[in-house]
């Protein structure tokens, strides 16, 4: 019976080191000395001497073996025979056990753009989206020993992430009010995308800071007809507010008329002249065209 054993997570911990400084001294000490030995027991002949200036001299290179430079916004993950044995941030010249390995791990943000994909949406209307991801190394143990290749790790997670997101709303609802679109809720597209993408990024040490859709159209072997639809969806919506206005002036001007300003002037209208003053000022309100006026010479119901 076999037994699979999963790895135990490493986490990023502080290394021992030191400022490098005093070492560099001290490394600047142990030069002249040592040369010093040899030429003073070597004119003397004073084997002593010559045998101290050996230790001197593997004491130097000891030193200098120890040194490494770290920049700002850098850190350093050192491992001693392959085992993580701490990672270090301080900037500037720093020394630590020579039989350290040191590998360097930027800490500066970075960003990129991903390639712009042809994927479904939630209806099945070809889309093509892209977006941009903005993020930096928060955990360097994660992001050296827990992916392979932590910056091609985030780019392929990240178009995964995109594409996901993607298949999970419609580009658009039209008449639908209550759906969360691609096209028309970025702001909350853009938060459950960098919340997707930050759940795969865990695992690498890396903070995802912000992610925006920058790319988002349909696919070209339907935009013309989704465009036309939008136009027709559009009118549509346009003439209704038109009707619905035109209903309301069309009401108000019967009671204008029948109302009057006094009992003197007031115009009672039967059903009949009433439908016939709404049919005419209907077409004069909602025509998208302009209405030619015609004189009726005989009385209203000719």
């Amino acid at each position: 019976m076999s037994i699979t054993e999963t790895p135990t997570s490493i986490t990023e911990s502080r290394g021992r080191s030191f400022r490098g400084i005093p070492w560099l001294l001290a490394d600047v000490v142990l030069l002249p000395a040592a040369v010093a030995c040899f030429v003073v027991g070597g004119v003397t002949g004073t084997l002593p001497v010559i045998l101290l200036g050996i230790p001197l001299a593997l004491a130097f290179i000891v030193v200098l073996l120890g040194f490494y430079m770290i920049q700002p916004n850098q850190s350093a993950v050192l491992t001693l025979f392959g085992d993580y044995r701490g990672s270090d941030r301080e900037p500037g010249l720093r020394w630590a056990n020579p039989l350290y390995m040191s590998k360097k791990v930027s800490l500066r943000v970075r960003n990129f753009t991903t390639e712009t994909s042809k994927v479904n949406d939630a209806r099945g209307n070809p889309i093509e989206i892209a977006a941009v991801v903005v993020w930096r190394v928060v955990d360097t143990a994660r992001a050296t020993f827990g992916v392979d290749n932590f910056t091609n790790y985030v780019h392929i997670q990240s178009e995964s992430a995109v594409r996901q997101l993607a298949r999970s709303y419609p580009y658009d609802a039209f008449e639908e009010h209550d759906v969360t679109t691609l096209i028309g809720d970025t702001g909350e597209i853009n938060h459950n995308l960098e919340i997707e993408l930050q759940e795969r990024a865990d695992d690498a040490g890396v903070e995802v800071i912000e992610t925006r859709i920058t790319d988002l159209a349909y696919a070209p072997e339907i935009a013309e007809a989704m465009l036309r639809r939008q136009q027709a969806a559009a009118i549509v919506a346009a003439r209704a507010k038109i009707v619905e206005g035109a209903v309301l002036m069309v009401r108000e001007a019967i009671e204008a008329l029948e109302e009057g300003s006094d009992e003197h002037d007031s115009i009672p209208l039967d059903s009949d002249r009433k439908a016939t003053f709404a049919s005419n000022l209907m077409t004069v309100i909602a025509s998208d065209q302009p209405t030619n006026p015609v004189v009726n010479v005989g009385t209203l119901n000719r």
